[in-house]
């Protein structure tokens, strides 16, 4: 309908134009206007599709250029951003030429590998968008992958010499010239670009070719691209103010000796998949990064630099990365300069953001990702939005009977801040509740900014069940009260959560674990969580009666499962990963004798690779075991105070002896954890 409309309007006023040049009104007939009977050589335009007789006068009726593009443009050429524009084939811009495009223009690209706008080397593009009305270059299928995007070949240097081919197009491009303009580039949106062309190559959505100092790019946005959204093969342009939205390779890649600068950049990665925030090439010729702001909610790498390629990069702040920097191929940390030091991959380089979402208000984008710090307390009602990443800056306190409830996908990072781990913790107090609400494809990750075992406390939940601590007793931890009499309490639900990198140490007797139960009551429910990388306990149950299902521990550097107080609840279907040394236990229980408070275990399993012991009863603990499966540790029990084997019930028999061989059952598998890869 707008493409009509705007087609007859232009119809209409073109037949108006043609009237009054072509009427006797113009001026006395003569060379240039030789009047309405003369003709020209073909009677009417060719291609004048108005059917117009132009009277003679060529020069009046230009040939109507069309709402599809494709093909050689060999003469300077100026959009109409009331029409909306058709990318048939590929678009050349050819030597010599500029084609100019208006603000609020748009270009809808058909599929296929030769869908893309080419500027040849010694051509232009003046791309005029502002704010309010950016141009858009994007698909007619609004796929990923779906067209070639812009490329733009430069005269300048490349380490592949002059004239070099391209991967892409066999377009030429490189030479000499390092001040090369290739004209401008002004509020730009690219979007679902990245056609693959074979296994080795592919578009991006901008591609720039030894492109030269001398053009201008600035505000770009390219978003849900297959491979890269900008990629820098050689030249010495510089840019500013990108924003690079889930493109399943690489935000920014360069190569070929590329070494201008890009100020102002905002990375987000909110998909499984992609590649990394930057990925380096080649030699190493120094670019510079100022301003640089990377998020992820699916963990991944930011920096990667591959050969001996490095950059200096001013400004940088990553969010939610498994990996920060990662020298691909061994090259010298120092090629690549962070902040005025050399690249240290052992840091996260979580700072407060140097570049501003809101800088990109003016990108048409359904995602949006901001981080948020909490802490305090809560006392009313409140739930976390997804679409936020969530830095925790020391206690969480849930209090005065409230709800905190965490959607599915939601990412907390503890502030690893030095001297703060113990302070760091989220703690819902007697009487109120959490409910988490995690899905297999989304589980709620809480982690840390240092991503070191220990940085911070973990999940703290008191309840108001029995415990052998009596009624509102005080726990090792923050001085928290918890317990009663209500062994049904519900302190709420917990669904596909992942704790990575708790336990912060208090003194030698105390520490936080990644889950600490207290008390908890049998009306919660907890199932699906993974406890990863802890310097504690991944869950201790203090008394309680709450029961669990589906957990996974791998390498805490305590007790993968702890109880005291008499807990009596059930634990269902666990696996234990050990493979690191030094740990304690796969399981350490203690506190009130087996006759008082006896859980159970049902599909238990614990796998070491170094060795050590697997279940460890204090006192007179026990408990009772259906299908247990135990591999690759030194020592299946340990009765630590001689307390009697019987109290250990496996399969409904009671052991008679510490080596008796009953923990050969069948081994849960871990690939139903494949969900907890965590962060």
């Amino acid at each position: 309908m707008k493409t009509t409309f705007f087609r007859n309007a232009l119809i209409a006023s073109m037949l108006a134009l043609f009237v009054a040049a072509c009427s006797d009104d113009d001026g006395p007939d003569g060379p240039d206007n030789p009047g309405p009977t003369a003709s020209c050589t073909d009677g009417i335009q060719n291609g004048d599709e108005t059917g117009i007789d132009c009277g003679g006068s060529c020069s009046a009726c230009p040939e109507p250029e069309g709402t599809d593009l494709q093909g050689s443009l060999t003469e300077d050429r100026t959009l109409d951003p009331s029409e909306i524009y058709n990318l048939k084939g590929t678009l050349s811009v050819e030597a010599g030429v500029t084609l100019t495009i208006p603000a609020g223009t748009t270009i809808v690209s058909d599929s296929g590998t030769d869908k893309y706008i080419v500027v040849q080397k010694g051509g232009s593009i003046d791309i005029q968008g502002t704010a309010a009305s950016p141009v858009v270059m994007t698909s007619a299928n609004q796929t990923p992958g779906d067209w070639g995007g812009l490329v733009i070949a430069g005269n300048a240097s490349t380490t592949e010499g002059v004239d070099a081919i391209a991967e892409v197009g066999g377009i030429v491009y490189g030479g000499t010239n390092d001040a090369d303009d290739s004209g401008s580039i002004s509020y730009l949106i690219i979007n679902y670009a990245g056609a693959q062309i074979n296994a080795e190559s592919q578009y991006n959505g901008l591609s720039l070719y030894a492109v030269g100092s001398g053009t201008t790019i600035e505000n770009v946005a390219i978003l849900n691209g297959t491979d890269d959204g900008v990629e820098f093969f050689g030249g010495t342009v510089s840019a500013s103010n990108f924003y690079l939205e889930n493109n399943e390779d690489d935000a920014v890649d360069w190569t070929e000796g590329w070494n201008g600068t890009l100020t102002n950049t905002y990375v987000l990665h909110t998909i499984d998949g992609f590649s990394t925030a930057v990925e380096a090439d080649g030699i190493n010729a120094n670019p510079s990064l100022v301003n640089f702001t990377a998020v992820s909610t699916e963990g991944g790498t930011a920096l990667q630099f591959k050969k001996e390629s490095g950059a200096t990069i001013t400004g940088l702040s990553l969010t939610g990365y498994e990996t920060s920097v990662e020298m691909r191929d061994g090259g010298p940390l120092a090629n690549v300069q962070i902040d005025g030091a050399d690249a240290d991959p052992a840091l996260t380089y979580l700072a407060d953001a140097t570049v501003d979402i809101a800088l990109f208000a003016w990108v048409d984008t359904d995602v949006a990702v901001e981080s948020q710090d909490i802490q305090g307390v809560i006392d009313t009602d409140m739930m976390l939005d997804d679409s936020i990443i969530y830095r925790l800056k020391g206690s969480l306190s849930v209090e005065n009977g409230a709800t905190l409830t965490i959607p599915a996908g939601t990412l907390i990072i503890a502030d690893a801040a030095a001297g703060q781990a113990t302070e760091t913790y989220i703690v819902v107090k007697k009487g109120s509740k959490i409910d988490i609400q995690g899905t297999a494809e989304d589980p709620v990750i809480m982690t840390s900014s240092g991503q070191q075992p220990g940085d911070w406390g973990g999940l703290v939940i008191l309840g108001d069940a029995t415990t052998s601590e009596g009624v509102d007793a005080i726990a090792e931890v923050g001085g928290f009260v918890y317990g009663g009499t209500n062994d049904a309490d519900n302190s709420g639900n917990i669904n596909y959560l992942v704790i990575n990198y708790a336990g912060a140490q208090i003194n030698s007797e105390s520490q936080y674990n990644g889950l600490s139960l207290y008390a908890v009551g049998s009306g919660t429910t907890i199932s699906n969580v993974a406890i990863l990388n802890g310097t504690d306990d991944g869950v201790e149950f203090f008394g309680g009666t709450v029961s669990a299902s589906n957990f996974y521990l791998e390498n805490n550097e305590d007790d993968a499962v702890d109880w005291t107080e008499g807990w009596n609840g059930t634990l269902t279907k666990t696996y234990v990963l050990h493979s690191i040394d030094g740990f304690s236990t796969a399981i350490e229980a203690d506190g009130v004798d087996a006759a008082v408070a006896v859980p159970t275990l049902v599909d238990f399993t614990a796998v070491s690779s170094t060795g050590g012991t697997a279940l460890q009863f204090k006192k007179t603990t026990g408990a009772v075991f259906t299908n247990i499966n135990l591999s690759g540790y030194a020592t299946n029990v340990d009765m630590r105070d001689a307390g009697p084997v019987s109290n250990i019930s496996v399969d409904g028999t009671a052991m008679t002896t510490v080596d008796d061989d009953v923990f050969n059952g069948t081994a849960v598998d871990p690939a139903d954890f494949s969900w907890a890869t965590g962060n």
